[in-house]
């Protein structure tokens, strides 16, 4: 499986978002009420206050605060050199990560795992609302689905089966993969960054859902994983 594709022009990436505010007092009031009407039906018994701990899966009421790259080395071994892009000031982040895709061809194919739900359109929209271009690899309007270079690790284990998500990490779980989670998981990253100012953790974190992402990729092609020494990570 997937042994059509050329590991070395790839790039596997995962996002961390967050809440654009730290409680929700402080969320303007025009904003408050867009939060309700936008979540009345995902809320059930919890109120608009009590579920704006989540308010950082919606781009309209979120924010980036870290992205995480892979990209696979050569050598004796296939290695993963991994780089991070994160800071409190988005516009930064989001500049800095463009201009990395900037210099790479426009052939890169970009990875994520649940990418085409999540990652990629959370990206272009936090772009679009920071007044920023889109880099080359993340522009899919009036392209046909074929066109697009994308690859989704959940959507490439469905197989066709649309009717339910499968976690990255039930997946790195059921195929022997170190799990990414032994530290925080992804509903505590709200409040990690936002009580604790834990940004290099939150990025920690980040890293290893890289690496469990294309340890997956390297299980999908039957090959073995890539040993901790081949790991780098780069300033």
């Amino acid at each position: 499986m997937l042994e059509q594709y050329d590991l070395h022009n790839l790039l596997v990436l995962d996002i961390e978002t967050v809440p654009q505010y730290s409680t929700y007092d402080q969320v303007p009031d025009h904003l408050k009420k867009l939060w309700e009407l936008k979540t009345l039906n995902q809320r059930k018994e919890e109120t608009a206050e009590e579920f704006y701990g989540r308010a950082g899966i919606w781009a309209e009421f979120g924010k980036i605060i870290c992205i995480s790259v892979g990209i696979f080395t050569s050598g004796k071994n296939t290695g993963l050199r991994i780089k991070s892009f994160a800071s409190h000031d988005e516009t930064e982040l989001l500049e800095k990560f463009s201009a990395m895709l900037a210099g790479q061809p426009a052939s890169l194919i970009l990875c994520a795992h649940n990418g085409k739900e999540f990652d990629f359109p959370y990206i272009c929209r936090r772009m679009l609302i920071n007044g920023l271009k889109f880099p080359s690899q993340l522009e899919i309007s009036g392209k046909k689905p074929w066109e697009i270079n994308h690859l989704d690790t959940m959507e490439l284990w469905k197989f066709g089966d649309y009717k339910n998500y499968t976690s990255l990490n039930l997946l790195t779980t059921i195929f022997n993969i170190p799990t990414p989670k032994d530290d925080i998981d992804g509903s505590m990253v709200g409040r990690v960054y936002w009580n604790e100012n834990q940004l290099e953790r939150i990025c920690t974190y980040c890293q290893k859902d890289v690496v469990a992402t294309a340890q997956l990729l390297r299980r999908y092609r039957g090959e073995e994983l890539i040993t901790e020494d081949c790991i780098t990570i780069v300033g």
